[in-house]
């Protein structure tokens, strides 16, 4: 019987548990898919506290994974078994050697990226995506500032600006990781915990601030943050790593500079089926040009899921973690 990584009450990493798993037969509309690879990202660390509350529980948790697919269910046309795909939203239940889901969620894997690269690549890299198209249109000579310059995202974001032209700011952790942040393009990394990151952006733009903000840390950046833009400079907080951003007098944001706020989501950015299959297109166009290189920091066996889940909370990670069932 296949295995998986099942949570039955929220907590810590080790409420994370390697047990047998029936995935049943796919449904009308599903297919039966087994994984060769699954992406850890910061939204399963939210699903296993309870941050952000999972459907029921016990459950499956994880969004991103790729592999091969093993049957299909009644009506569903555009794979078969055999296909590689990959996906990356709801529904959870990527930490698992086998699945089922909804045959609308998957998307073809072209030839030239392995499943691997792919489940480090899917929600990261359409979240990128929908950051540097959707929430802000970057363009050549923009300035913006994205955090965690050498994550998952962070690097992602920190390639893709720099080829549409954008003078890119990004804030690490260490020393090593400014190195990594700069290798993929990022013009001006700031070790935050060195120096006021704020105060260094405006001396870096000499005083005017940047036109757009990527902030996925939350409560321990958020406010500096609104501080580093320029005069209707566009703020966008998509994650939460350091804790949930306080109550806000919205006020502030006049005060400011009349600033634009936005908390976006990839499963809104992706819920059509068209616009998940143009997040997935411009990502696969970038990545097998050679425009943007997906890096695979870390590497776990599906059964520790807990480790992977230590080591990111305690930022330890660089570029992409996946699991390996």
């Amino acid at each position: 019987m296949p295995k998986a990584i099942i949570i039955h009450e929220t907590g810590g990493p080790d409420v994370l548990r390697w047990e047998n798993i029936d995935p049943g037969k796919p449904g009308p509309g599903d297919v039966c898919l087994r994984q060769e690879a699954v992406g850890v990202n910061f939204i399963d660390v939210y699903h296993r506290t309870g941050l952000y509350p999972l459907p029921s529980l016990p459950a499956v948790p994880g969004l991103e994974g790729a592999g091969v697919v093993e049957a299909v269910g009644a009506g569903v046309t555009g794979f078969k078994p055999g296909d590689r795909v990959a996906y990356a939203g709801v529904p959870p239940g990527a930490y698992a050697e086998v699945r089922c889901i909804p045959a609308h969620r998957l998307v073809p894997l072209p030839d030239g990226i392995s499943t691997r690269k792919a489940a480090g690549m899917m929600l990261r890299g359409m979240t990128a995506r929908y950051l540097l198209f959707g929430c802000y249109p970057v363009k050549a000579g923009d300035r913006i500032l994205i955090h965690a310059a050498a994550g998952g995202v962070g690097s992602i974001v920190c390639q893709w600006a720099s080829h549409l032209g954008a003078e890119v700011i990004g804030t690490v952790g260490s020393a090593e990781k400014a190195k990594i942040a700069q290798k993929n393009g990022c013009h001006h990394p700031i070790i935050y915990n060195e120096v006021d990151f704020a105060e260094k952006v405006k001396a870096i733009t000499d005083g005017k601030g940047v036109d757009v903000v990527y902030d996925s840390v939350g409560q321990a950046t958020f406010m500096q943050s609104l501080d580093c833009l320029r005069p209707m400079g566009t703020m966008v907080s998509f994650g939460q790593a350091s804790g949930s951003v306080p109550a806000l007098d919205i006020g502030i944001l006049a005060a400011k500079g009349s600033l634009f706020l936005t908390r976006p989501s990839l499963m809104t950015y992706t819920a059509r089926r068209e616009d998940l299959l143009a997040h997935a297109r411009d990502l696969f166009s970038v990545v097998e040009s050679g425009t943007v290189t997906i890096s695979i920091g870390q590497t776990f066996a599906l059964e520790d899921a807990a480790r992977a889940h230590q080591a990111l909370e305690a930022r330890q990670t660089t570029g992409s973690t996946i699991l390996i069932p």
